[in-house]
């Protein structure tokens, strides 16, 4: 036994030292681009995690040779995927510790000795479920805090706490209870509960039972409970819930709504599961004291976790099918986005049955063990400063809301409210759910800066239920990025031009930047035409990535309604300004207010109800108000009453309805005349036209006809059609004309390499034609910075790179790659002496084939990690024998702009070979021919020569220095964000 526990603590050893060596070169490889903490564990995959490519992963496996002094089996280079591959390698090769020190010091202590407070940790990355995630926490500190909840004011009483340990305990005695009331795996359980602890006991053991949770708002007001319920019914219907669990207060009523939801015959309390639970158990325990009970349904990563309703109307909701993989996938990239790290709190008072508090705030907190200050949002509503104080109080550091909240709180909190507020801790306050006002995040900067909040803590961030929650934020410490466009070019062609319109000009319009698409997600705005917008063309945005829904539940159309292809229709409109996105409005007519999303169909029917309303003219929508920064519920309504008293009356009796309704009054009730709301000519109501006609002052005006009205609407949108189809035919004529230029002039430039002789002749042809493919094609080469040529092998013999009669040594040109087109542009911007290094696939196809290997292109094996060191070799030999190298070191491309992590082989060679490094930076290549489309969109194309960089040595850390040097001198000019190895895509991430 003693012999089993030394052995044991041996392999223990081996692989905390292999995973601190693993995490060392990541760290050196990475650099600043790795934001956010990541533990390294077996499971870590050596590309996705640890960002080695395979120069990287031979590297690695060289230091762990070292350090336990054994010899790994040739193939590991190449079959090797994850650290646990790694491990079993170095167990098969009988690596001894290191030392047991070491790995004794990383143990933590005594067990139960695990302090209450302390650095938060993440679940692993191989968690694959949020049922995991809850019990690797449980299991490794039960007592620590999870979750402190204030159920009203912060001094009313001690706060209500919750361990993980706790939470693990409650949630599975409400597992059993609805096991004991019949609930199975894959049903969905609905839960109508207000903020507080029996919530989480009640999603988690949900989860635990293997159920689906539906989220389900609950009742505002005791008075409104039966309309409100019968509202939710149409979600439990089409979610097909088993069960319902809810609080005491309208348990009563909520049992009645197992009339009208066919199944529905089970309403508990989360008391009463975990009562049934306890029963249950001890009668088993009594009848079999040497039982373990049922076993536990298994949950995996691809098992829906929760479904995510968009809509509680009366008509048919949708509900986002959300799985532990979409949701985990989410909570790790938005962990990269923000970098997450140990020390950080988490404070919301957002309702849990919203997206954003579920999921960004508790789930978020929950997977990064970081502890959750939690207040009730009827609690915020009644006294805005209590968030603020909580953030105070507790060092809040993440704090997430929608943008009304930051706008209530700069224009509602007393100025004595503000006496020992400190809000210096706050480094990520993320406003999204809602449109983002310029000026509401202006005006919350400045009144709160006094308090220690700084402007740049603002993040505006974009994301929806269909992607799990988020989709795009800013990086962390930036500010908000507010851009200006001229309103007539984007209302008439959809073309957000830059305005440089004095603040406060009408034709101006401003719109706040979302930040740039989450760690292995990608967005893109797609014209009407269906085609990919360019920069700065405003269209539909779609996305694509593992947090993406697989579609709506059991709703065949609705889903077929969402997808493109692969990729997902979000359902509004955005403009793109390189990887920042600036959401413009919706497509749908959803009207966002205070953070709830208020469907108009419903409103317009209860106010068409209403007694001198005319049933089917009126409408619902939401404007803009400039002077608070927030969306206005305006309720349009045609009557034919003129008497004053009447009108007054009727007034209050709209907004009466929208209270009952929305537990809330409208901002704005419109009387108008008959036929002052437009119709299409099936009937339905123009909600779009009819804000148009609220905005211009024009509603109801009884000077103009309607038919004029109408006629005018008809020819601004025949108009903006006319537009649009136009630059889409210009794009299309100009394409084929692009594809003829580069087609003609190709195929000849083909046949002449083949036979012309001399390799010196041929490069001069490839040069000179590819300069001519841009002039004849109308693309603008800009070139500069070539004498840096000449300078970086000036004064040493040898063939040498020439410009302008300069020579010199052998050098290596780096250059970014964003486009198809890169190789043309480098061939007509360079001078002929140099040589392409180009994948080996290219030499299985015979034109690509002929005419690189005329030209002297040098062929590497990017893919075969067990070649990659003879790849090396190749090319110092032909830097040693005098051939000067162009290289993409990003080793491939992809459509969103971002520089990719570069791979070491280029570096390598050139530290080996002591050749200088000259950075190409090629901007504008993307816009003119982004990667997965065909279309060519006119643009200028420039290539600008950086200063050389040498290396300092010959060894790894020669590469690595020299590598970084050449990325930061290319990302400093390139106009690009820096992308970490995961924000590649699967494609960008082959080893090589």
């Amino acid at each position: 036994m003693a012999t089993e526990v030394k052995q044991a603590a041996r392999e223990a050893a081996v692989e905390a030292e292999a995973l601190r060596i693993a995490a060392e070169l990541g760290r050196e490889l990475q650099g600043e681009r790795r934001r956010a903490r990541r533990v390294v564990g077996p499971g870590s995959a050596l590309d996705r995690d640890l960002g080695l490519d395979s120069l990287g992963r031979a590297e690695l496996i060289r230091r762990l040779e070292s350090a336990f002094g054994v010899s790994l089996p040739g193939e590991t280079l190449g079959t090797a995927e994850t650290m646990a591959d790694l491990l079993r390698a170095l167990a098969g090769a009988g690596a001894p510790a290191s030392g047991e020190a070491g790995w004794a010091r990383g143990a933590g202590g005594k067990a139960g000795a695990e302090p209450l407070v302390g650095p938060a940790e993440a679940a692993p990355d191989q968690t694959r479920t949020l049922p995991e995630v809850l019990g690797w926490h449980a299991a490794r500190h039960p007592r620590r805090r999870h979750i402190l909840f204030y159920p009203g004011d912060l001094d009313d009483g001690a706060p209500e706490e919750l361990t993980y340990g706790e939470l693990d305990r409650r949630a599975s005695a409400v597992a059993a209870g609805l096991a004991g009331l019949g609930i199975e795996s894959g049903q969905a359980v609905g839960l109508m509960l207000p903020s507080g602890l029996d919530y989480f006991a009640a999603f988690c053991g949900a989860l635990y039972a293997g159920a689906v949770p539906v989220p389900l708002y609950p009742p505002a007001r005791r008075s409104q409970i039966e309309d409100h319920l019968r509202r939710q019914a149409g979600i439990l219907r089409t979610s097909e819930a088993a069960a319902l669990v809810t609080f005491p207060e309208v348990l009563t009523v909520a049992r009645l709504l197992g009339a009208q939801v066919p199944g529905l015959s089970r309403v508990a309390t989360v008391a009463e599961l975990s009562g049934a639970a306890a029963a249950a158990a001890a009668a088993r325990a009594g009848a079999d004291p040497g039982g373990s009970g049922s076993r536990p349904p298994v949950v995996r990563g691809e098992d829906v976790a929760f479904m995510q309703f968009t809509s509680g109307s009366t008509g048919r909701p949708k509900g986002v099918v959300l799985t532990h993989a979409n949701l985990l996938a989410n909570l790790r990239a938005i962990g990269e986005a923000v970098a997450i790290a140990p020390e950080d709190v988490v404070v919301s008072w957002l309702p849990l049955y919203h997206d954003m508090g579920l999921i960004g705030s508790w789930m978020a907190s929950l997977y990064y063990g970081l502890p959750l200050v939690l207040m009730s949002p009827l609690s915020f509503l009644a006294r805005p400063v209590r968030w603020l104080e909580a953030l105070s109080r507790h060092r809040g550091t993440l704090s997430a809301a929608p943008n009304f909240a930051y706008e209530l709180c700069a224009r509602k909190i007393d100025e004595a409210d503000l006496q020992g507020l400190d809000l210096s801790s706050w480094r990520c306050a993320l406003n999204g759910a809602e449109p983002v006002s310029p000026e509401a995040i202006r005006r919350f900067g400045e009144r709160f800066a006094r308090c220690g909040f700084r402007s740049t803590a603002m993040l505006p961030v974009y994301g929806l239920a269909e992607c799990s929650l988020a989709l795009t934020i800013p990086i962390p410490g930036r500010g908000p990025v507010v851009d200006a466009v001229w309103r007539e070019p984007l209302e008439r062609s959809g073309r957000a031009d830059p305005c440089a319109a004095p603040e406060g000009d009408p034709r101006a319009l401003h719109f706040v930047g979302c930040g740039v698409p989450l760690p292995g997600h990608e967005v893109r705005v797609v014209g009407a035409a269906g085609h990919e917008a360019g920069e700065r063309e405003e269209g539909r945005l779609q996305f694509r990535g593992p947090s993406a829904t697989s579609g709506y539940f059991r709703d065949d159309e609705a889903t077929r309604q969402l997808r493109d292809g692969d990729w997902l229709d979000s359902g509004d409109r955005a403009y793109a300004v390189g990887r920042e996105i600036f959401i413009t409005g919706r497509s749908k007519d959803i009207i966002i207010r205070a953070g709830r999303n208020l469907y108009p169909h419903e409103l317009e029917e209860a106010v068409g109800q209403v007694p001198g309303v005319r049933r089917g003219c009126v409408a619902a929508f939401g404007s803009a108000d400039p002077a608070t920064g927030t969306e206005r519920l305006v309720v349009v309504a045609e009557t034919r009453e003129r008497e004053e008293a009447a009108r007054e009356r009727l007034r209050e009796a709209v907004l009466e309805k929208t209270v009952d309704l929305l537990g809330a009054p409208a901002d704005e009730v419109v009387l108008a005349p008959p036929h002052a709301v437009p119709k299409t000519s099936s009937g339905k109501v123009r909600r779009s036209a009819c804000r148009d006609l609220y905005a211009s002052g024009r509603l109801g005006r009884r000077g103009a006809a309607l038919w004029w009205q109408l006629a005018r609407l008809a020819w601004t949108g025949l108009r903006a059609q006319l537009g649009r189809r136009a630059r889409l035919a210009g794009t299309l004529l100009y394409t084929a004309y692009a594809w003829l230029v580069f087609g003609l002039l190709g195929l000849p430039l083909w046949g002449a390499v083949a036979l012309l002789p001399g390799r010196a002749r041929r490069r001069r042809l490839l040069r000179g034609t590819a300069r001519l493919m841009f002039r004849l094609a109308g693309i603008p080469l800009r070139v500069s910075g070539l004498e840096r040529l000449a300078a970086a092998g000036a004064g040493a013999p040898g063939g040498g790179v020439r410009s302008g009669g300069g020579g010199g040594r052998p050098l290596v040109v780096a250059s970014n790659h964003a486009s198809y087109l890169d190789g043309v542009v480098l061939s007509a911007a360079l001078p002929a002496e140099l040589a392409f290094v180009v994948k080996g696939e290219l030499e299985d196809h015979l034109l690509s084939r002929v005419l690189l290997r005329r030209v002297g292109a040098l062929f590497v094996e990017r893919f075969d990690a067990s070649q990659v060191t003879g790849e090396v070799r190749k090319a110092v030999a032909a830097l040693l024998s005098g051939e000067s190298l162009i290289i993409f070191p990003e080793g491939t491309l992809r459509r969103s702009p971002g520089l990719l992590p570069f791979r070491m082989g280029a570096f390598l060679a050139a530290a080996e070979a002591g050749a200088a490094v000259v950075p190409a930076v090629i901007r504008g290549s993307r816009t003119v021919l982004r990667d997965e489309a065909w279309l060519f969109r006119r643009g200028a194309v420039e290539v600008t020569l950086a200063p050389a960089q040498r290396p300092d040595g010959a060894d790894w850390s020669a590469a690595l220095r020299l590598r970084d040097a050449v990325r930061a001198a290319i990302l400093e000019r390139c106009g690009e964000p820096g992308l970490r190895p995961d924000e590649a895509s699967a494609a960008d991430q082959q080893p090589g």
